[in-house]
Formats: structure tokens, C-alpha cells, sequence
């Protein structure tokens, strides 16, 4: 793509010189109109968003178990077997997973005959900005799985799947089995250069992190900024054109306002998500580790389940497809969808839900 982009601005530039003086006129005079009627665009699309009545509202789950900031939220207390932990990335708030009572993969798995628990991490605090990742997988994740006593079908969304799979190859004896939603893990699958520029970013992100003990919320979503920097400009002003009264518009308002909720990073953390997976790829090369030991998942001993959306602009298909090529005998689904979409957009139910519920039940 960006290499037909350029020859594409090569060929306009070589006609444009060609044509003199009133050619590049010309040209200056079309491209400024251009672009003061997409900026237009997109500031009517953010003044729309910004005047939108949606405001989520949902019946908040029993929280029956507590460590810290992070809570485990159980959306069909009472019910027995098969118990689903569901753990989300640590970047972004758990409710992306019960959106709203009709987006809701939680509510949808409760109401499928399994008993689904949210692993709300929270933002951190005292406690937790000294954590590493080993701190979170060998230490809370597996506390969790052990308060609820009994093994659990363990399914890790995004970066979640990263730690849901750390915890799975420690604690074989309590896990049944695991489902990985566009988790990556060749970080250098489809664009090793961009990888390696992230984690150049690190040292200017220090000084930010030495301060709070963590890695800001603005700062975040820079870095997620810099994997598509042309998407926010064109979402909203896809957005301003829709009927601001109709499903698709609430639906745009419920994840953009979960996307600007985003909790900060404990520092610890950043620096490895940065520098040990983005910079030096150490997962895909087998370098990993979690309480000293390495993350090998051609070692895993349950069923697995790989959920690769073909649109993910986050999580290059290609990254989550080398993780799922190394879990012995994985299923492998691919939903029509994007990173987001497949967890709670229109067609969630479709592309993700219902086939993964009825993996859940085939254990």
C-alpha cells in the first residue's frame, strides 16, 4: 500500500513539473480546496460526536473477587460449569466486552448456558505501577483463577491473550482451555521498521513515566495514533454524515467514548510492551519470559482456539497467525471484521460470539 502510495505521488509530481508554472498553481490551488473541505468534514464529524445523547448505561455485574484496582465481575453468579475467564488487554478498559446490554460478548456468553467472569484489571495504582508483566500473569491473573477454585476456559482478547497465554502454559492443572482474540505475536510479521520506530520512542517517553510510574493514557493513544495516522480524520468524518439519530451512530459514540477512556500503563510494563515486544520481537523469537521461564506456546497442553479478524489494522493478521501456526492443533477462525469490530461491533455476534461459545461448549 505505501509503496503504490508513493509511486502514485511520483507520477503526480513529474506531471505537475511537467506542465510549468500554471500546472503547480493549479495543483496548489485544488489540493488547498481539498483540504480545507476534508478538515471541514472532520470537524463537523467531532462536533457531532461531541453533541451525541448516548451515555452507556448498563447493570454493573457482582464483583466477587477483589486485589488492588482489578475486580473479577461475574455475569451469571450461580450458575456451575463451564466457568469462562475472560481477560482483556491492560491498555484498555474491560467494558469493551459489555458495551452495552445488546453488545455485550459477556452478557451473550451468560445467556448461552456458560458462566462468563470479566477480569476488570482497573487502572493502577499504588500497588501496581511497580508491576512487570510477571507481576500480573504469575501473580494476579493466576490468583484470580485460583479464587474462583475450580478450571476455567480461559479466553485473552488483544494483549489479554498474551497474558492469558503466559497463564495457561503455568497453570495447567486449572486451565481447560484457551481462545486467543487477535492477540499478537510476531511483531515484526508485516512491518519490522515500524516496530522498531515505536520502541525508538521509548527514550523520549521516560521522562512522562518517571513522573507518574506510568505510561499516560495521552501518550497511549499517540502510539496508537502512529499505526494508522489517517484513520481518526476519516472515522469522524464517515461519522458526520450519518443519521446522528440512527443505531450506527450510537454504536460509533459507545466505542469512541470506551476508546478515550483508556487507563495508563505501569511503567514497568511499557517499557516491556515497547522495547522486549515491539523493538526486539522476543516473543516470536522464543525469548519471552514470565517468572524466568520462557513463553513457548508449541508447549501448551488444552484445546485452543485462534481468532484472527481479517481487517485488524491493531494486530496484523500475520502476527496473530504466527502464534496460532506455533499452539498445537488450534482452531483457527477468521472473522470479516477489524481489531474492534469483532468484539463488539454490528456483526460481533456473527463473526466472533456465536463461534466461540460454541467452541467454549465443546470442552
Amino acid at each position: 500500500m505505501q509503496a503504490a502510495a508513493a509511486a502514485r505521488l511520483t507520477q503526480i509530481a513529474a506531471r505537475v513539473a511537467a506542465g510549468g508554472p500554471a500546472a503547480e498553481a493549479k495543483f496548489a490551488q485544488t489540493l488547498l480546496h481539498q483540504v480545507w473541505g476534508e478538515d471541514r468534514a472532520f470537524l463537523a464529524g467531532i462536533a457531532a460526536y461531541r453533541r451525541h445523547p448516548y451515555q452507556r448505561r448498563v447493570a454493573e455485574p457482582l464483583a466477587v473477587w477483589q486485589e488492588g484496582n482489578s475486580h473479577l465481575l461475574d455475569y451469571a453468579p450461580g450458575s456451575i460449569d463451564p466457568v469462562v475467564l475472560v481477560v482483556p488487554s491492560l491498555i484498555n478498559r474491560a467494558y469493551v466486552l459489555d458495551l452495552r446490554p445488546q453488545a455485550s460478548l459477556m452478557r451473550f456468553l451468560a445467556g448461552s448456558g456458560l458462566r462468563p467472569l470479566l477480569l476488570d484489571w482497573g487502572a493502577p495504582g499504588r500497588i501496581e505501577t511497580s508491576f512487570t508483566l510477571t507481576d500480573y500473569i504469575a501473580g494476579r491473573l493466576e490468583r484470580a483463577i485460583q479464587a474462583i477454585g475450580k478450571p476455567v476456559i480461559l479466553i485473552g482478547y488483544c494483549m489479554g491473550g498474551l497474558l492469558a497465554l503466559g497463564a495457561a502454559l503455568r497453570r495447567t492443572d486449572a486451565v481447560r482451555g484457551l481462545a486467543l482474540l487477535a492477540t499478537p505475536w510476531d511483531f515484526h510479521a508485516e512491518d519490522a521498521t515500524h516496530a522498531r520506530t515505536l520502541a525508538g520512542l521509548l527514550p523520549a517517553l521516560e521522562p512522562a513515566m518517571a513522573l507518574t510510574g506510568t505510561l499516560p493514557t495521552d501518550l497511549l493513544q499517540m502510539l496508537f495514533a502512529c499505526l494508522a495516522p489517517f484513520e481518526t480524520p476519516a472515522k469522524y468524518r464517515h461519522f458526520g454524515t450519518l443519521d446522528q439519530t440512527g443505531a450506527s451512530a450510537e454504536l460509533f459514540v459507545a466505542l469512541e467514548d470506551w476508546l478515550n477512556d483508556g487507563t495508563p500503563l505501569a511503567a514497568p510494563v511499557a517499557r516491556s510492551c515497547l522495547g522486549e515486544w515491539y523493538g526486539e520481537n522476543r516473543t516470536a523469537a522464543g525469548l519471552w519470559m514470565v517468572a524466568g521461564a520462557p513463553v513457548l506456546p508449541e508447549t501448551l497442553k488444552v484445546p485452543s482456539f485462534v481468532a484472527i479478524p481479517n481487517r485488524d489494522r491493531i494486530v496484523p493478521p500475520a502476527s496473530a497467525m504466527a502464534l496460532a501456526d506455533r499452539l498445537p492443533g488450534a482452531k483457527t477462525h477468521r472473522p470479516a471484521a477489524g481489531h474492534i469490530g469483532m468484539a463488539a461491533g454490528r456483526r460481533a455476534e456473527t463473526e466472533l460470539w456465536r463461534p466461540l461459545r460454541d467452541w467454549c461448549a465443546s470442552l
